[in-house]
């Protein structure tokens, strides 16, 4: 459905430094920035972005809005978690945990990137 995620960012550099972490928890190299200055992010089939708003204006979070990553484990999450809060990262909500959904029970992680933008680690235990 979706052929990637553009995330905005005020600080390219701190935002590289905590998504580079991130990914390389869940087993993704780190981005290499384009010529326009843009983050691009490739795992397991799926593209996240990260770029300063082309129209000049500040970046900012949507409110209500969450972007979640799928992880193979339990401790990848807490891998991508710790990861994240050491990179600047704002652990938010529960701590990692697991939390029952409609479609079973996960195991999830909450963080805040340094620019407010709220992310999840996801993992779908089996049943």
């Amino acid at each position: 459905m979706f052929s990637h995620v553009m995330i905005g960012s005020n600080d390219i550099a701190r935002s590289k430094k905590f998504y580079d972490a991130l990914f390389a928890a869940m087993g993704a190299s780190p981005a290499i920035p384009d010529a326009k200055g843009r983050l691009a992010y490739s795992h397991n089939g799926g593209r996240f972005m990260v770029s300063k708003p082309i129209d000049g204006k500040p970046a900012s979070h949507a409110n209500g809005g969450t972007i979640g990553f799928s992880m193979n484990s339990r401790e990848q999450v807490d891998a991508w978690h710790k990861a994240g809060v050491a990179n600047g990262g704002t652990s938010i909500e529960d701590p990692p945990g697991v939390r029952q959904g409609a479609a079973g029970q996960m195991y999830l992680a909450y963080l805040r990137d340094p620019d407010g933008n709220k992310v999840v680690a996801v993992y779908r235990m089996p049943a």
